[in-house]
């Protein structure tokens, strides 16, 4: 169920969205707060592909350092929207997987996207006329 907006979208009907400050309990600064870090989307992304090793991670972003990947992967863990599990075996593998509510951030590193994507483009000649 999606929140109902009060006069213009992106105005939820939630009292949590009428403070005079950020609040750690504001579902926004929650979300923003699971994706902060650079590399973050960019390990999410590759997870909403498919799960992955560690290792597999390393391959897809080669530039990504092992400490860095290392923090990302344990906050998004700690945030819920990453689950870590140990594979059987020698030498054990560890695999990465988005959570159901990991999944759920897929739509909304679109958006990011779509309005990163349209704030670059130039500004409409008929809109400064």
């Amino acid at each position: 169920m999606t929140n109902q907006t009060v006069g213009r979208p992106g105005l939820p009907a939630d009292p949590r969205a009428d403070v005079a400050e950020p609040s750690p309990s504001c579902p926004v600064e929650i979300t923003l707060d699971a994706l902060r870090g650079r590399w973050t989307t960019l390990v999410v992304r590759e997870l909403l592909r498919h799960d992955h090793s560690f290792s597999e991670l390393r391959q897809a972003l080669p530039t990504l350092s092992d400490k860095v990947l290392t923090d990302r992967l344990a906050h998004l863990v700690q945030s819920g929207v990453l689950d870590r599990r140990r594979e059987p075996g020698w030498p054990p593998r560890t695999r990465y997987a988005l959570t159901p509510h990991g999944r759920a951030l897929g739509p909304v590193l679109q958006a990011l996207w779509n309005w990163g994507n349209e704030a670059r483009q130039p500004p409409d000649k008929a809109a400064t006329s």
